[in-house]
């Protein structure tokens, strides 16, 4: 008997880490049912895309437009799935009638169906994201670090973020199904594993009553050939002694903490309906429990009602803190979201400016930061090595994507994934450069 070879679907990804563990669970499904997959979406041979699209702020919507109308213009047919299409569920299908197949953020589980329909549409009206632990994932990133998404969704309804209403309520994994995850990459030689949810200090709430992450740093810390774990998007609630103690303690625990503070001002964190606590204190207590502590955070300048005297408070805050990283966005108007409708709205001219007076503050405290490193060792994992003998690492202070390299010099052999020592024997703002 012949069996009948199945078409190569392209595949175009767009969004963050969450969305992509998303679409590496569908490619599990189409392994799963006989179809193979490419990156290159222009091969000749491969007439049906899959657009896994983001929708978090305008400039991502973007990107995910271009890319359908350009997969649209090539012929290709379109599947478009991610958190667009549950955000414009109604629209999208008037606005696109070249594209009959849609599925929501949380029907992922369904692209067989879409792919094996002429016509498909599956759209939640009321998202309620389930992790199918079943899928075997097929991961198109594989190297040094892969991430591990531990929850979805968001228990929280901040003034300018779309998430509930595209992802749902909060809804955690159970520990041993993500410990049997990070057993099963670390085999492959993952080396370290990267945490990752809509607000990562939440888990095990909803299933366990209280937060667990602490509990699921420990189980994880027991993996033999694993090295590092990392954790991103802390919320600041729940930001306890004891997950504090956990990372301090724990010994493949990197010293790195990501937690998304938005704003420093108590007014304009309650517009944001953020908490509104003193984060001075905070994070001087974090780093006062976690010894040698790296703290990135994220702020919004440019919210509805922003003051000039509130964005100074920012301003100020961020020159006393002195992070090592941060990341600024102007505010982005979204529909659907409370801040929508909040008045005065900033111009755009604003919100740009004091975006850039942030990051060109955050600029010099960084190349401050990474200068006192110079002549010190500081832990680095290797990710890529090419052939003219150049070895590009991150230290523990830098997350993969969006903070530093490390760039290395050395007659030792190396693999991507080892953890070195890396002396420091000069810096820039963002990056680092020494000898093993």
């Amino acid at each position: 008997m012949t069996t009948v070879k199945k078409e190569t679907i392209g595949i175009a990804q767009f969004g963050c880490a969450k969305n992509l563990i998303d679409m590496e669970l569908m490619l599990g499904l189409l392994v799963k049912n006989g179809y193979s997959y490419s990156l290159d979406t222009d091969r000749d041979d491969i007439e049906t895309v899959i657009v896994n699209t983001c929708s978090f702020i305008h400039d991502a919507e973007s990107e995910s437009v271009k890319a359908i109308l350009d997969m649209i213009s090539k012929g290709k047919r379109v599947i478009l799935t991610g958190c667009l299409v549950q955000k414009h569920k109604e629209e999208l299908p008037k606005l696109l009638p070249e594209v009959k197949n849609f599925i929501g953020t949380c029907e992922y589980d369904k692209i067989i169906e879409a792919i094996e329909n002429k016509e498909y549409i599956n759209i939640s009206q009321t998202p309620n994201y389930c992790y199918r632990e079943d899928i075997k994932r097929e991961q198109i990133t594989v190297g040094a670090s892969s991430y591990i998404k531990i929850a979805e969704g968001c228990f929280y309804n901040c003034g300018y973020c779309v998430i509930p209403s595209l992802r749902g309520s909060y809804k955690s994994r159970k520990i041993e199904n993500i410990v049997s995850e990070a057993c099963e990459l670390a085999d492959k030689g993952v080396s370290e594993i990267i945490l990752i949810a809509q607000d990562t200090t939440s888990y095990g709430i909803d299933i366990y009553k209280k937060p667990m992450l602490a509990k699921l740093l420990e189980e994880l810390n027991k993996i033999e050939n694993l090295n590092w774990i990392r954790i991103l998007y802390a919320y600041p609630t729940n930001f306890n002694d004891e997950l504090m103690n956990a990372i301090n303690s724990l010994d493949k625990v990197v010293k790195y903490v990501d937690i998304p503070l938005q704003h420093s001002n108590l007014e304009v964190l309650k517009r944001m309906k953020r908490p509104a606590i003193d984060y001075r204190e905070l994070i001087k207590k974090i780093r006062s429990k976690i010894k040698n502590v790296a703290l990135r955070t994220t702020f919004i300048t440019g919210y509805p009602g922003e003051t000039e005297e509130e964005y100074e408070d920012l301003y100020n805050f961020v020159k006393e803190m002195r992070f090592d990283r941060v990341g600024v966005f102007a505010y982005s108007r979204e529909k659907n979201t409370y801040a929508y409708s909040l008045k005065p709205q900033i111009k755009a001219n604003v919100k740009k400016k004091r975006r850039n007076e942030l990051m060109k503050l955050q600029k010099k405290i960084s190349f401050e930061i990474n200068k006192s490193y110079v002549g010190k060792k500081i832990p680095s994992i290797v990710e890529q090595i090419y052939s003219d003998g150049t070895i590009i690492a991150r230290s523990y202070k830098d997350a993969p994507d969006i903070d530093g390299l490390v760039y290395i010099k050395t007659k030792e052999y190396v693999n991507p994934g080892d953890i070195v020592n890396v002396t420091i024997t000069k810096n820039t703002c963002y990056d680092l450069y020494g000898m093993v």
